[in-house]
């Protein structure tokens, strides 16, 4: 979701998350493979391969790929002179986050984070202790509020904001990052005023007798987020490698980075060619912007060792449900007379896809109102017959609520469905109310769109939801919240297995992004990405995942996480 502008984001220990994701637990150092070939063993290995499930060891090269996986004792004679590393636990292919942003990842755990606070006086409370550090002037910078869990659920304003802040700009994400609240100084600031009775493409300010409230919906974002000091070289670097590091404690080694500017691909190229890159980054241009020029002038980008990709193109074609700019066909059922919006006017989107299309390039368009994904796929269409690709896998982001009638659509026209599960968790208490009982039956299908012949990447959207992808496959078997409620499950019919849910974070997402035979899969010839688990996540009870975190991760067949001067601090 993430709308875009320049901001924000993360979720550090939410809400799903837990003790997951607030800090890595200790585990017992592990080295780093040196030889040219070591020999990884475990009482439990789960390749993901359909041809071979299960395995009792695998060799990897001095390359960092597979050469051979199989029974043990085998390996052992195959290769004699391979350094033995026999491991505890269960062994599963490094997990591969589908959807989420690493520069707002990394940037909110920076900044003050809203996310759970259950009332606007909580919230308050909580930019009060962020603001307490802060330099004389310097932006208050935060995300994560949603007014849905406040008492009331009303929208906040300025004034709310007045009160503690009347001189510091403040600038508040909210947790889908499709509006923002700020207040006075930041309105002040914004590249026009934001009084009267107009209002921006792709977006709305809220007014009240033509005066803006605080509350900017969308692109109207945009106006103020333009005032906030920008972000240098140093800045963004600093904020991925905080991501980075925080999604490999969860055992994530592969993000797929919906929406990634010029100047944050500047700075991930220059990490991936100093080799400070420790997992993989699957990038997606940030619309009809630099980043999509480059890719239609001068190809892909694929830097040597494949921890750097760019091929794609974020697009928008709505806002969100929370928000209640997710386009819709028709009226919001707690909203008479709103049917949301479009970020992207429809001819405007059709128009970049077919120039996505031409250029070889993979779309990836957000739509989440039904309205939405009904425009994103006949724009596919008309983009793909201008240009067609054998082997396009385009992607809708989120899929939330769908028409019956393009549920089917997705295999037909070879749309991958990009969805994050815990989305459906955390809209379940609101959801009802937005889109009444008809519309919801189409609403988080994912059982729908897997029986129909789709394809399903899965995903967080991170910072939006908790970056633990264990989360998202508890939310997909279950469908209940961390508490278990609703008993089970909230519409249990469009549940995943835990096999189904394993598969979207590991072989589909790798599919999602062009490398099934590199990624998400433990077999010969791929690269040895892969997680160690004190218990066997494809065994253990459904909440047991929540609290499940990795012992190690090792990508390309090094220790990843923790690092080795953490191990050596550890010993």
């Amino acid at each position: 979701m993430s709308a875009p502008n320049r901001l924000l984001g993360l979720i550090g220990g939410l809400f799903f998350l837990g003790a997951c994701s607030q800090s890595a637990p200790a585990s017992a150092p592990l080295p780093a493979p040196i030889p040219s070939i070591t020999l990884f063993s475990a009482p439990t290995i789960h390749t993901m391969d359909e041809d071979q499930p299960t395995a009792q060891a695998f060799a990897v090269g001095a390359d960092g790929r597979i050469v051979a996986i199989g029974a043990l004792e085998k390996l052992r004679a195959d290769f004699p002179q391979a350094q033995v590393m026999p491991l505890e636990g269960a062994i599963t292919p490094g997990l591969i986050d589908a959807h989420g942003h690493l520069l707002g990842l990394g940037q909110f755990l920076r900044s003050a984070n809203l996310i759970g606070a259950q009332s606007l006086a909580e919230a308050l409370q909580r930019l009060q202790t962020a603001a307490a550090d802060l330099p004389a002037g310097a932006w208050l910078i935060g995300r994560g509020w949603d007014q849905n869990d406040w008492p009331g659920g009303r929208f906040p304003s300025a004034a709310d904001l007045d009160a503690l802040f009347p001189d510091r700009p403040v600038y508040l994400e909210r947790v889908d990052g499709h509006a923002a609240w700020v207040n006075s100084a930041a309105m002040a600031l914004a590249t026009q005023s934001l009084d009267g009775d107009w209002q921006p493409d792709g977006g709305q300010i809220q007014r009240r007798r033509g005066k803006a409230t605080g509350i900017l919906i969308d692109s109207a974002a945009n106006l103020v987020a333009a005032a906030i000091p920008p972000l240098t070289l140093e800045d963004r670097k600093a904020y991925y490698a905080e991501a980075f590091a925080h999604l490999l404690a969860l055992g994530v080694t592969g993000a797929h980075d919906m929406g990634v500017s010029a100047a944050d691909l500047d700075a991930l190229s220059a990490m991936a060619e100093a080799g400070d890159i420790p997992l993989r980054v699957y990038a997606f241009a940030d619309g009809d912007g630099e980043a999509l020029d480059r890719l239609c002038a001068r190809g892909h980008v694929d830097h040597p060792g494949g921890r750097l990709e760019m091929r794609g193109v974020k697009l928008y074609a709505d806002g969100a449900l929370g928000s209640r700019g997710a386009a819709l066909f028709e009226d919001y059922s707690d909203d008479p007379g709103n049917r949301g919006l479009f970020v992207t006017e429809p001819m405007e989107l059709k128009r970049i896809m077919t120039r996505a299309a031409e250029c070889g390039v993979q779309v990836g368009a957000h739509a989440i109102g039904d309205r939405g994904a009904r425009v994103v796929l006949d724009g596919m269409v008309a983009a793909l017959t201008a240009f067609p690709q054998a082997d396009h896998r385009w992607r809708m982001e989120h899929a939330q609520v769908l028409a019956a009638e393009d549920i089917a659509r997705f295999a037909e026209l070879g749309v991958i469905a990009s969805v994050q599960p815990t989305h459906a968790t955390s809209d379940m208490p609101w959801a009802p109310t937005r889109l009444g009982p008809e519309r919801l039956r189409g609403a988080y299908a994912w059982r729908s769109l897997l029986n129909a012949g789709a394809r399903l990447a899965l995903g967080s959207d991170f910072p939006v939801e908790a970056a633990n992808p264990l989360a998202g496959v508890y939310a997909a078997e279950t469908r209940s919240d961390a508490t278990g409620r609703p008993p089970g499950g909230w519409r249990p019919e469009e549940a995943l297995s835990r096999q189904e849910a394993l598969r979207g974070f590991t072989t589909d997402a790798a599919f999602a992004g062009f490398a099934e035979g590199e990624l998400g899969a433990l077999r010969v010839g791929a690269r040895a990405d892969f997680v160690v688990w004190p218990a066997d996540p494809a065994a253990i009870a459904p909440k047991a995942l929540l609290s499940l975190a990795p012992m190690a991760v090792y990508v390309d067949g090094s220790l990843a996480w923790p690092s080795e001067t953490a191990a050596s601090q550890a010993k």
